[in-house]
């Protein structure tokens, strides 16, 4: 019986996030093709095998499938744009995942463009962090073709549990929703947590309780420890958090949503960044509240 040929992988955007998935596709056997930033941070990569490119046009014309991890709108416009961009070199029938958090807007008005070149392009965000990439468990929500969605859909499997919920720009309207949910949730754990530990009860075990406790989800629990001891290198980074935040008060104006909440944590998360926490993990959230009420 004929083994299957595994498509060729181009990865863009290597930080992180990108380089964790990007390992973890090349020790499933594909073939990876990659750049980022700088080609110094991605050498342990290239060292495992990733074939190093220079500009994104050169990516997309060597492989099969395209990925790409970026911080922004304008990151994504960059890499897809001008002769040594994607699209350059994203031939007729290529797939490009985007698993970037953008603007569901830019993201729909690049699938156009993709789609003008008889390609397609799929949002894909991912929900989780580089744990859950090298344990292949994040949450994929995916939006675009239904087609391009089945052939590509094995590499997002390794990658974590993809799901396809709709057209372009609906993967994104969904992780949106769900970064709501996770910049509230911990600002809420924040404030419980300060409440209680301003009452006297010991920090420690005030955040077994409440963690063991009805509000205790499993992104709290695996999340709490980190209020206590903020990790060096961050799992999600304030500004990136806000970022996203400013992108769901976007959508939900243009819906006509009130989003109250979220509102209240992308306050909170601006003042965290004129503290100078815009690099930190927003559990540094209970860090800022416990500032802000020793300066009373």
């Amino acid at each position: 019986m004929a083994t299957a040929v595994l498509p060729t992988i181009g990865f863009v955007g290597l930080g992180h996030m990108g380089g964790a998935m990007a390992g973890r596709l090349l020790d499933a056997g594909y073939a990876v093709h990659g750049m980022s930033r700088t080609r110094e941070r991605v050498e342990p990569l290239i060292a495992r095998g990733l074939q190093w490119h220079d500009t994104p046009r050169s990516l997309a014309d060597a492989v099969d499938v395209v990925l790409s991890s970026l911080p922004d709108d304008h990151a994504l416009d960059v890499v897809a744009s001008g002769p040594d961009g994607v699209l350059a070199g994203l031939a007729a029938g290529k797939v490009w995942i985007d698993l970037s958090t953008v603007s569901p807007a830019a993201s729909v008005a690049l699938a156009d463009r993709v789609r003008a070149q008889d390609a397609r392009l799929l949002d894909a965000p991912v929900s989780g962090s580089v744990p859950q990439v090298r344990s292949g468990t994040l949450t994929i929500m995916v939006g675009g073709d239904d087609r391009s969605y089945r052939r590509v859909e094995p590499i997002l499997q390794l990658l974590g549990n993809p799901s396809h919920v709709g057209a372009n720009g609906q993967g994104l309207a969904l992780k949106l929703a769900i970064n709501i949910s996770l910049a509230v949730q911990i600002l809420a754990l924040s404030e419980g947590l300060l409440l209680a530990d301003r009452s006297g009860i010991d920090r420690k075990l005030a955040l077994q309780v409440m963690t063991d406790s009805a509000i205790g989800s499993p992104m709290l629990k695996a999340r709490a420890p980190l209020l206590l001891q903020l990790p060096d290198e961050a799992w999600f980074e304030i500004r990136l958090m806000q970022k996203d935040l400013d992108l769901a008060l976007d959508l939900g104006r243009s819906l006509g949503v009130p989003l109250p909440s979220a509102i209240s944590a992308d306050e909170v998360l601006a003042v965290a960044r004129t503290l100078g926490y815009d690099q930190r993990d927003i559990a540094a959230i209970f860090t800022v509240l416990d500032r802000l009420a020793s300066d009373r």
